[in-house]
């Protein structure tokens, strides 16, 4: 970064030439002061001037706005001085605000949510949860995060000393902050307000893709290095081919051919979403034979029978075992005495199907939720009065009008729409107590350049004196003279108007032969001086910017049909046109037809029928070949366009439809049309009592009509050994007569599991009981000799005392 790309632009008006020794070294100090600033980040760093990011472009428009005493207070309007305490806000915004100013604001806000958290709940808020919003950026901060103390920017040094050769609130120490990003470096800049530039270390880093590395600011060091990116996709068998971006892959969009999760479709989808269900019933055959199961589409097995297993009455009091699944359970004629909607009252019904009744029509005392009024109604009707609430919002202004209140009333939603202190905006806040926020907007002024300038906050910008720029005008002339007028300094307003002669040529080819009053550059939108006033001995000029008079000179016109014979001498800056009260007789577009108007005007010289009468007659002109269908578009030149229309035919088999354009299908035979409408498939329609399909390709009229279906199907053994082919109709003979024979067969063999296990519970049962007994008779024979022996050692005890 180069020392012009980061200091200030210097200050200068256009009778700069004039100015006085002060200001020259006001400007000399603080274009020495800007320097200093950006001494050590310059000294690490090496951005081109191009490469000014935002971040720097905010400290310059800070640093330009405090060096002019532009920096302002947006809560009082005041204008902060070097010496005041201040408070800059740590978000986004970085604005400055006086100490006290802040101060008292946070605590306003404070008091007034406090109030209505109160009103509110009833209850003390807790001071954790209070918070104040900054004035400009709403960012909220905590009641403990309030500033008590005057900080210069870093925040490193407390009431920092005013020096004037160091920026005021400024400690002229190196900066120290966290840089974005948490990349590990500290800002290099001086003492600043505003955010941190971006890091202008260098340092290696790979691309997005993984793939490339290069050397980076680290600022900027996650990249792109524009190759594909053939990241493994989450399918786990394509790969990406997007260029290397950052974030996670987009997904598949291979396409590919798939099945649902039944087996029964398969179509073609995109590789991300190749897991997907159709839309048929399952429809296979529970384990218990009788039923099918309902489940959409799904995989894995179906599961078991919902309806086996131990079956209870409708209400739940009484149950029933060994119910087949396809028996309906009876009721048990109690009552039902579920539990209803209101979570109040139960079911006074019998036991019965289906769910109970909906709404309870039990009938209780309520009260209204205002509580003037107490009637008896149904338990599921709900009790309101016609009572407007009288009490007054938390805005102090406006009463609540809600029917039947509970005393919580909301907010109030009227909008505050007062004049805030910049008198230009109106506070767009809801209707609130207290004073409104102060106007957020900011407006810059600068000079007619725009190099030098300093935005204020709104409101204050007509007391701002704008800066002053040395520079020379960048702004070209916009007259044909731009070549020979002289270059001048930068100045506020309008460019000085050009002192040649005009010397324009016009359309017709005159010149005009006055003073230059071509057209002048704007001036600055965001800043315009007053016009000085003009004196009276100077001649009248034109006015810059306004365009050249009418040519007088006398030119030969012709009426609006450019008929011969009806010419008119006129002026040249008579633009007026006639009519020779003569028929146009132009041919009309479309070929066919003349225009009858009388003589009529043309926009357009090189076109004689652009504004003739529009030919609004239909299209009668026979098609080839000949359709139904008549030309869509109105009288036209040369021939109709080929017909269009789609016409729908069915196939033979009736599976699809066909859709074709009418000048094709009415161009083909009779035969070939028949031949074009097969869906050249296998027929769909299936053969009568059977349930194979007909056996021909999709053909026209009747399939033929077999008594019993002969088509021959290969079926094996028991053991696969053996296979033959049979006729289908005796394949399904032999299968269901083989169903019956397993369901028998399963049956005695589950008999006979259950007795085998019997018996061998039993005897499990006989051995724990024989070695239970013999332990504790055991342990009860030992008991009984160790009480014998206590009782004879007493007794022995006993006789030796005596």
């Amino acid at each position: 970064m180069s020392s012009s790309a980061v200091q200030p632009p210097l200050s200068s008006d256009s009778d700069s030439d004039t100015s006085s020794p002060s200001s020259s070294s006001t400007h000399h100090r603080h274009a020495d002061l800007s320097s200093s600033i950006f001494q050590s980040y310059l000294s690490h760093s090496s951005y081109p001037h191009n490469d000014r990011n935002q971040d720097l472009i905010k400290i310059q428009s800070f640093l330009t706005s405090s060096r002019s005493g532009a920096l302002s207070c947006l809560i009082c309007l005041e204008r902060i001085k070097p010496t005041d305490p201040t408070w800059s806000c740590s978000s986004s915004c970085f604005a400055l605000f006086h100490l006290l100013c802040i101060q008292s604001w946070a605590n306003q806000s404070i008091n007034l949510a406090a109030s209505r958290a109160s009103l509110r709940a009833a209850v003390v808020p807790d001071e954790n949860s209070l918070v104040w919003p900054c004035p400009k950026c709403r960012v909220e901060y905590r009641k403990t995060q309030t500033p008590k103390n005057y900080f210069c920017f870093c925040g490193k040094v407390q009431d920092p000393p005013r020096d004037p050769w160091v920026l005021p609130h400024s400690c002229g120490e190196i900066c120290g902050r966290s840089l974005k990003y948490d990349c590990g470096h500290f800002c290099l800049l001086l003492c600043h307000p505003g955010p941190c530039p971006a890091c202008p270390k260098l340092v290696r880093n790979k691309c997005f893709c993984r793939k490339s590395e290069d050397v980076k600011r680290c600022g900027f060091k996650n990249f792109s290095c524009n190759g594909v990116c053939k990241k493994l996709l989450e399918c786990g068998v394509h790969r990406c081919g997007e260029i290397c971006h950052d974030g996670s892959c987009l997904p598949c969009k291979e396409k590919g051919t798939y099945k649902c999760q039944c087996g029964k479709v398969e179509t073609t989808r995109e590789c991300c979403e190749r897991d997907f269900r159709c839309d048929n019933a399952c429809n296979r055959m529970l384990g218990c034979g009788r039923h099918v199961c309902e489940r959409g589409c799904h995989e894995g097995d179906c599961g078991d029978c919902p309806l086996q297993g131990k079956m209870t009455c409708p209400c739940g009091k009484r149950a029933y075992e060994g119910m087949a699944c396809d028996v309906a359970v009876p009721l048990c004629g109690a009552t039902c005495e579920k539990m209803l909607s209101c979570r109040f009252h139960r079911c006074s019904e019998r036991c019965h199907r289906g769910p109970c009744i909906q709404t309870c029509r039990n009938v209780v005392t309520k009260s209204c939720r205002c509580g003037s009024l107490k009637k008896q109604v149904p338990c599921y009707q709900e009790l309101t009065c016609e009572r407007k609430c009288q009490k007054v919002r938390d805005c102090g202004r406006h009463a609540c009008k809600r029917r039947c209140c509970d005393g919580d009333c909301p907010p109030c939603s009227e909008t505050c729409d007062r004049k805030l202190r910049c008198r230009n905006h109106k506070c767009p806040a809801p209707c609130h107590i207290g004073a409104c926020a102060p106007c957020p907007l900011m407006v810059r002024i600068s000079c007619s350049c725009g190099e030098t300038q300093f935005e204020v906050p709104c409101g204050i910008e007509n007391e701002q004196k704008p800066p002053r720029c040395r520079k020379t005008c960048p702004v070209a002339p916009l007259c044909r003279h731009r070549s020979s007028c002289k270059p001048h300094k930068c100045h506020y307003g309008a460019c000085p108007p050009c002192r040649l002669v005009c010397d324009e040529e016009y359309s017709c080819g005159h010149k005009c032969k006055l003073r230059c009053h071509g057209p002048q550059p704007p001036p600055n939108p965001e800043f315009t001086l007053k016009p000085r006033k003009k004196k009276s001995n100077q001649p009248s000029e034109p006015t810059p910017g306004s365009a050249c008079p009418p040519c007088p000179e006398p030119v030969l016109r012709s009426c609006f049909g450019h008929h011969i014979g009806t010419e008119r001498m006129m002026v040249c800056s008579n633009r007026a046109e006639f009519s020779c009260d003569n028929l146009c007789g132009n041919p009309l577009p479309c070929g066919n037809h003349y225009c009858t108007y009388v003589c009529h005007a043309m926009k357009a010289r090189s076109s004689k029928s652009d504004t003739c009468e529009e030919c609004n007659l239909p299209c009668e002109k026979e098609r080839e070949p000949a359709c139904q269908h008549p030309c869509p578009l109105p009288c036209h030149r040369g021939e109709c366009p080929p017909c269009k229309t789609l016409i729908k035919r069915s196939c033979h088999c009736g599976s699809m439809k066909h859709v074709f354009e009418c000048k094709y299908f009415n161009c083909l035979s009779e035969k070939e049309q028949m031949a074009v409408r097969s869906c050249k498939g296998p027929c769909h329609r299936k053969l009568p009592n059977c349930t194979h399909l007909c056996p021909e390709t999709c053909h026209p009229g009747a399939c033929p009509l077999p008594d019993k279906c002969s088509k021959k199907v290969t079926v094996r053994c028991g053991c696969q050994t053996l296979k033959k082919e049979w006729l289908c109709q005796d394949v399904q003979t032999a299968y269901h007569s083989s169903e019956r024979v397993h369901e028998e067969e399963k049956i005695s063999r589950f008999q006979k599991i259950v007795a085998a296990v019997k018996k061998v519970m039993l005897v499990i049962v006989i051995v724990v009981i024989v070695i239970a007994s013999a332990y504790l008779g055991y342990k009860g024979l030992v008991w009984l000799s160790d009480w014998m022996n206590e009782n004879e050692a007493r007794q022995r005890r006993k006789y030796s005392r005596n």
